[in-house]
């Protein structure tokens, strides 16, 4: 991590200090708006404004991703949206500072601006009956009118005219970065990914269990301090591309979708972190498609949209991704129901085995189905290989059989276990057997069969067919 950190500040440093102001026209300044050509002028990354863009999406979308990744599990979006706007009267005071965009002015304005901002919450939540939520409300409410009124008097001052990027603080434009925003940006990531580096364990024990924290000897309070002086800093080196109004989608957004997709800290930070470079990315791909279009909005469309997609297809998590399961165990469920009523069928009236033919009117009275849903089913079995349909009669294969053994034997395997060791009535079991036998998987069953000393009967005094090899 430490090479890496080295190797990238090395190159950016190499880039912002060789490169010359104005090669060519700002992300901004575009006039070519066919698609295709801004296509090609986008992946030749040959207009200088487009490259501090594009550094700056990166910067910035990375410390979004990595401090909102511990934002999202402490459950603090309130907070950091709150802080968001805690920090614009810090911004107007950077620039009245001395009347000009001044990066270092700002940043430091604009994080002392947040800081106290949460530190007045935290006051008012310990010192009122008033409840944190509604200390945030308050303060993201006062702050962010007070820094209006701060940009405005600004705007009113004769000298305004001499003040350029104000604006982009409150909606955003990424290309308004120069590259002295850039320089101040790169010490702030560079400097926050080294902290969090040090302090990360800390920081997971903090975000998870505080009480333990506690116990452990952890400095809890100061190193919320820390937390959230970063937080202000990157909320800061964020304004100028997303903007006041939305800095809180790009800490927020990133940070839920890895939460979605994977089940560890240092992989949902790592997944973060990447996916916030890629909505920043993508907002200032689509805005350079056309002529001044803005480039925050597009990034938190951009995030949105990945999130959407995590929403929906998360391997585990995912909507539709449940709810495809969800259809394939059902039709699991109903195929394995109906070679289990063959495999007894033939159990009762003569042997189980493959080969042997049964009327398919004989079970479809015996499940009191319609002859012809019995068919639709059976069909589908012999799609998959595991009957045959001879001229009104079913018979199982040889893989028919198999599966069907195996399903018998998992019923019958989990009705002994629980007449064993949970005391249950050899009579009140099947229920329960019947919802646990398309679960069980084959680790489990060598589990269940070495435990119960690998049975011959089950409680009805049945035989346990297929008994898996240990």
């Amino acid at each position: 991590m430490n090479r890496v950190i080295k190797f990238f500040s090395f190159c950016l440093f190499v880039y912002l200090f060789t490169n010359e102001e104005g090669q060519a026209a700002r992300i901004g300044e575009l006039v070519d708006t066919d698609p295709w050509e801004q296509i090609k002028r986008f992946f030749s990354f040959s207009d200088r404004g487009l490259q501090l863009s594009l550094i700056g999406a990166v910067l910035f979308g990375a410390v979004c991703g990595l401090i909102g990744s511990f934002i999202v599990v402490r459950k603090m979006a309130l907070f950091g949206d709150a802080v968001s706007h805690a920090v614009l009267p810090g911004v107007a005071i950077g620039f009245m500072w001395g009347m000009e965009k001044d990066p270092l002015a700002i940043l430091i304005g604009a994080t002392i601006a947040g800081l106290f901002g949460s530190v007045l919450v935290q006051a008012i939540v310990r010192s009122s009956r008033i409840k944190q939520d509604a200390a945030l409300g308050i303060v993201l409410a006062s702050f962010f009118a007070f820094g209006l009124c701060l940009i405005r008097i600004i705007q009113n001052h004769e000298g305004a005219s001499r003040i350029s990027g104000l604006k982009s603080y409150l909606f955003g434009d990424v290309a308004v970065i120069d590259r002295s925003d850039l320089i101040i940006m790169a010490i702030v990531v560079v400097v926050t990914v080294l902290l969090f580096c040090i302090l990360y364990r800390p920081f997971l024990i903090i975000s998870f269990d505080r009480q333990f924290a506690y116990s452990l000897g952890i400095p809890v309070r100061f190193l919320d301090a820390v937390f959230q002086m970063f937080l202000a800093a990157a909320i800061v080196i964020s304004l100028q591309a997303v903007g006041v109004v939305l800095v809180s989608a790009m800490l927020i957004i990133p940070a839920a979708t890895a939460y979605l997709l994977v089940d560890r800290m240092s992989r949902m930070i790592f997944m973060a972190m990447t996916l916030g470079i890629m909505s920043a990315a993508l907002g200032v791909f689509f805005s350079f498609l056309g002529s001044n279009l803005p480039t925050g909005p597009f990034m938190v469309i951009s995030s949105s949209l990945l999130f959407l997609l995590a929403y929906l297809f998360s391997p585990n998590n995912g909507r539709l991704t449940k709810w495809f399961k969800f259809i394939s165990l059902k039709a699991k469920v109903r195929d394995e129901n109906l070679l289990k009523l063959l495999y007894n069928y033939l159990e009762t009236h003569s042997e189980a085995r493959e080969g042997i033919e049964i009327l398919i009117s004989d079970i479809a009275n015996l499940k009191k189905h319609n002859q012809k849903n019995m068919v639709s089913d059976l069909k589908r079995l012999q799609k998959n290989g595991a009957v045959e349909l001879v001229d009104g009669k079913v018979s199982l294969t040889k893989e028919g059989l198999s599966l069907a053994s195996t399903v018998v034997r998992n019923h019958r395997l989990w009705e002994l276990y629980l007449t064993n060791e949970a005391d249950y009535a050899a009579d009140h079991v099947h229920d329960d057997a019947e919802k646990v036998e398309h679960l069980l998987s084959e680790e489990k069953v060598k589990e269940l069969e070495l435990f119960l000393d690998y049975p011959e009967l089950d409680p009805h005094g049945k035989p346990i067919p297929g008994r898996v090899n240990s």
